[in-house]
């Protein structure tokens, strides 16, 4: 019996991530975290993100999608970029590989869903629930019952009438792949939905008016000019050294990537 318990080992703290559009300098992110740690005192919380522009449910459910499977199983991910807070849109806990999310139904689980199949409830919303705070009262509350070890069905019914971001254009044309930037990053980089294990040093990438040859990284590139590199994300990415991309090249996001042979 020791050596079975030993092998087990220590049961290891809840881990609770947070990724919001509340930025740092008001109290939201504290108050947060206060209804978290009320419930479940002993949870390991994680900040992924709280600077993701106001109300922008796609950049918030990329940085998502990129992030939650880099943490282990049974991980609960609080996501709240919520526009419609205090409408008819429901809010959610959901089951996918292991990992617990609970987050407002309105797209910002569209990259987790799109790659593993999900269990999802809808949660009640109590009447005492602030109308313009669901963070603190619905999510929160939520978020912390899983960490605890409550069942997703001890939290909600069973929904599937999910709301899905539309989905990012990827098709070939001739021999050129096509598809578009999903999200600029901080330092102006365009991510890209090509995939850069089909992109070959030396391949051209078209992108607004602008053709941007890949290379390894950006010091293979003069200051001032732009880049195509293979990111850290698994697709292909474009920048500008010492310089933003998104403001050199006058690209957002939605803008069409072309990539053809060098």
């Amino acid at each position: 019996m020791a050596q079975r318990a030993m092998a087990a080992g220590p049961r290891m703290s809840p881990i609770i991530t947070l990724l919001t559009d509340y930025g740092t300098a008001d109290s939201y992110v504290g108050e947060v975290k206060g209804a978290l740690l009320s419930v479940a005192p002993q949870a390991v919380l994680v900040d992924l993100t709280h600077d993701i522009a106001p109300g922008d449910i796609a950049s918030g459910s990329y940085v998502l999608g990129r992030i939650w499977r880099r943490f282990p199983a049974d991980t609960v991910h609080l996501a709240v970029v919520d526009p419609g807070v205090g409408t008819r849109r429901r809010a959610l806990a959901a089951d996918v590989a292991g990992h617990r999310f609970v987050a407002p139904d309105n797209g910002l689980l569209s990259d987790v869903f799109a790659v593993a199949h999900a269990d999802v409830v809808s949660l009640p919303i109590p009447s005492e629930a602030s109308r313009t705070f669901h963070g603190r009262d619905v999510f929160a509350p939520a978020a912390a019952r899983l960490a605890q070890g409550a069942a997703l069905a001890e939290l909600g019914a069973a929904v599937s009438d999910l709301v899905h971001l539309p989905p990012r254009r990827l098709r070939t044309e001739g021999a050129d792949l096509i598809g578009q930037v999903v999200h600029v990053d901080r330092f102006g980089t365009l991510v890209t939905n090509l995939p850069s294990s089909a992109m070959a040093r030396g391949a051209l990438i078209r992108v607004g008016v602008h053709t941007v040859a890949v290379q390894a990284t950006f010091g293979d590139v003069p200051p001032g000019s732009a880049v195509a590199f293979a990111g850290s994300g698994g697709t292909l990415e474009i920048a500008v050294r010492d310089g933003r991309a998104d403001v050199v090249l006058g690209v957002a996001r939605g803008v069409e990537v072309r990539a053809s042979a060098g």
